[in-house]
């Protein structure tokens, strides 16, 4: 198999794509974050979105991808009630598991069962909407039970040295599309 070489370069000669490709650059980034402890009510099976952990994004081509990552902490510590959270674009679940049997489709799981420690997750999609209108990537949460799930503190919050008050945040990138 013969070897192509751009403008009759050597392979290690070339340090940069030609500028016509735009392939893959990072056009804009948009960021929020919370940092204080929120206690969400949620109902069975139901998602509800976390209040400040939203961000909208305006894709400038339809050929855009969307990297949207998130770092949720948060807890839940009735043992009968697992709690769940998921990424959304808009109204749209853009990364969960499979269905199977009754089991809830999320991207993970916050359960602690005990009101002293909370669970880190860190989820990462590169999704694709195909559009340019403004889209809002969020984090929501669920349980299996009517209960409160919560967001970077323990389900006690005890004033004590040995408990957390974690941070949470959710990153957006649009990156240049390619096409195949």
């Amino acid at each position: 198999m013969a070897i192509i070489k751009p403008n009759n370069n050597t392979i290690s000669a070339i340090t940069a794509l030609p500028a016509a490709i735009t392939t893959g650059k990072v056009l804009q980034v948009q960021e929020s974050a919370k940092l204080d402890g929120t206690a969400v009510s949620v109902t069975a099976a139901s998602f509800t979105d976390v209040s400040g952990l939203s961000v909208s994004i305006t894709p400038s081509a339809t050929s855009s991808k969307i990297l949207c990552m998130a770092f949720v902490n948060g807890s839940q510590n009735v043992a009968t009630a697992g709690a769940m959270f998921s990424l959304f674009r808009d109204s749209t679940e853009i990364l969960r598991g499979d269905a199977s049997g009754v089991r809830q489709r999320a991207t993970g799981s916050m359960n602690s069962y005990t009101n002293q420690y909370i669970n880190g997750n860190t989820p990462v999609v590169l999704d694709e909407p195909s559009s340019t209108s403004a889209l809002t990537y969020k984090v929501a949460v669920t349980a299996d039970a009517n209960t409160n799930v919560f967001i970077n503190s323990t389900s006690g919050d005890v004033n004590n040295q040995s408990y957390i008050r974690g941070a949470s945040s959710i990153v957006v990138m649009e990156i240049a599309g390619w096409f195949m």
